[in-house]
């Protein structure tokens, strides 16, 4: 089986890295993605090797790989853009759209107008994402198949695996706390500032990684507010991480007994935080979206209500002053509430379920 992914934006975040790891799991099983972007975002490696990548904007160009790409079904992303193209083409087989935007106003273009083409279902990573579209849609079947990980990649390192040579290196004594993502104003970059800033005022023994951002619309605000805080020392800044390093990230973090923070007013899913959590690091997080039903609070991270900086802050200095017992039992429940739940066996069957009941629906009728 050969399927389509029309996403508009090549970027590192979550979608990529999801369907990234779906793709490798869905080859094993006979079904071959190939993906087609309008922007790079600077998201271009993390597909290298694992399927073909189409990036144009050229309207022409895309009607014609849809065309003739003889493909079995297409799974749009949060594109409103593909219902035109997808009747220039005069696809006929199964189109599934997945909605990944997490705010309503910006997720209504992608899901209002689908023009003539008549999704078979929806499908989304949360049960707040289902809610959230059922708002909007009526009619079409809404399907949650959350994101999955392959636990083989990210897994705990530690001892011998774990190279400290290589940058970033932890300075002295320091526990890290590391915090993931796009610099924008829904990862809330400026609550992760004030954190810091307060911090700094309490303790010397905390330092932050900030780990992507490189292409970011708010980089520069980001880079600016950092130096006129002065938290150059304090908050380190790896704007360009490759994906694949990322296992080894999470083992420097846990091996300071650190966690990850998130600042997030929102998400769907939020790959981020069970990357962390396969890895053994606990999670802190605001009690917002779907984020509650990642994050089991006090079992494998903690969940403060979204705006409260002090609670933020509170739940950073517990883990990171639980002493080693209790941080590797966090750690452990963390790694295992991911093998049990988002490993990508666990999750990829139902998409291909999906896929193939679908598809054969279209060639047997």
């Amino acid at each position: 089986m050969k399927v389509l992914v029309i996403w508009r934006l090549l970027t590192v975040g979550g979608v990529n890295a999801g369907w990234r790891n779906r793709a490798i799991y869905f080859k094993q099983q006979g079904i071959f993605p190939e993906f087609l972007y309008t922007t790079d975002h600077g998201g271009r490696h993390i597909m290298d090797g694992v399927a073909p990548v189409y990036l144009t904007k050229d309207e022409n160009k895309i009607v014609s790989i849809i065309r003739n790409g003889h493909y079995d079904a297409i799974i749009v992303v949060d594109t409103a853009d593909a219902y035109r193209w997808l009747e220039k083409a005069e696809f006929s087989g199964p189109v599934i759209v997945e909605a990944r935007t997490p705010e309503i106003n910006k997720l209504i273009p992608h899901i209002k107008d689908f023009r003539s083409i008549r999704p078979a279902t929806i499908v989304v990573p949360s049960l707040y994402q289902k809610r959230l579209v059922s708002i909007l849609t009526e009619n079409i079947p809404i399907e949650v198949i959350h994101n999955g990980i392959d636990t083989s990649f990210f897994r705990p390192i530690g001892g011998t695996d774990i190279d400290h040579n290589t940058p970033p290196n932890v300075a002295g004594d320091k526990k890290v706390i590391g915090w993931i993502g796009r610099i924008d104003r829904r990862k809330n970059w400026k609550l992760l500032l004030r954190i810091a800033d307060l911090i700094k005022k309490e303790r010397n023994d905390i330092q932050f990684w900030v780990i992507g951002g490189a292409q970011s619309v708010q980089r520069e605000k980001f880079a600016a507010q950092r130096i006129e805080k002065h938290l150059e020392d304090m908050v380190r800044w790896f704007p360009v991480i490759p994906y694949q390093e990322m296992p080894y990230m999470y083992a420097k973090i846990r091996e300071t007994g650190g966690c990850t923070l998130a600042t997030t007013r929102g998400e769907s899913f939020g790959n981020t935080f069970i990357e962390a959590m396969a890895c053994g690091v606990p999670v802190v997080a605001p009690k917002v979206t779907s984020l509650p039903e990642l994050v089991v609070h006090r079992k494998t991270g903690r969940l403060f209500r979204e705006g409260h900086t002090h609670e933020a802050i509170k739940h950073i200095y517990q883990i990171i002053d639980m002493g080693q017992v209790k941080y590797e039992k966090m750690s452990h429940a963390a790694i295992s509430q991911v093998r049990k739940r988002f490993a990508m066996e666990c999750i990829a069957p139902r998409y291909i379920e999906l896929l193939r009941t679908l598809v054969g629906e279209v060639k047997h009728p």
